[in-house]
């Protein structure tokens, strides 16, 4: 590829360490394209920061892609399900309409619906797949189980379309160690899920991109 292909990983409100990211580390240019593994809100205090940048950046002319997440999905199954609000917000869904400064769910600006529910769920690029969490292998269409490509994850793929791929993803927060064994491996499944929001934990609170062309990972 001629150009530089980023992604990052879950990033759950930690616009500082996002922007910091995008401007001071990756320092994205026009030509570069930057893809984001999903989960923007939640948990973290400034979900709607995180969305704004994305906005800002796309609108700016920049080649970002931003893919869903569990945790916008589940912001949409709460939207259309009441009874689903209570599993958003036991899984940090009171943060983000905090930081978005709503007290109900359709209080939501229909801008930001819109744009949670227009997120594909993967991208594809020469030979590399990029979603938050994997793909279903038993299946003839394993980019039609939208359910899997949100919460299910695995270590290899077999099937004829992802066995020659080398799937970059999120969701399962890891060590940092772990993340380097997969890239001195060249492993085909490589999740970048460093834990951002979890910074009271010792072995997390790291936010992660890697360019996949050098398979060159920066870690803040």
């Amino acid at each position: 590829m001629d150009q530089r292909v980023f992604a990052i990983g879950d990033i759950h409100g930690c616009f500082s360490q996002f922007k910091e990211m995008v401007e001071r580390h990756i320092n994205l240019v026009k030509a570069d394209k930057l893809i984001l593994l999903g989960d923007y809100i939640d948990r973290g205090r400034n979900s709607k920061k995180v969305i704004d940048y994305i906005i800002e950046l796309q609108n700016s002319g920049y080649d970002v892609i931003p893919l869903m997440g569990n945790h916008e999905a589940m912001l949409l199954d709460a939207l259309a399900d009441p009874p689903g609000v209570t599993l958003w917000f036991l899984n940090g869904g009171t943060k983000t309409m905090q930081s978005f400064g709503i007290k109900r769910l359709n209080e939501f600006d229909p801008f930001y619906i819109d744009f949670f529910r227009n997120l594909p769920y993967y991208y594809e690029i020469d030979n590399f797949l990029f979603v938050h969490a994997g793909f279903n292998d038993e299946i003839e269409n394993p980019f039609s189980d939208k359910r899997t490509m949100l919460w299910n994850s695995s270590q290899r793929y077999q099937h004829p379309l992802l066995v020659d791929k080398t799937i970059i993803h999120g969701h399962q927060t890891i060590k940092l160690a772990v993340l380097h064994e997969c890239i001195d491996s060249k492993a085909q499944v490589i999740n970048i899920d460093t834990g951002c929001v979890y910074a009271q934990h010792e072995d997390y609170g790291r936010l992660t991109a890697i360019e996949v062309n050098s398979f060159t990972t920066i870690t803040i």
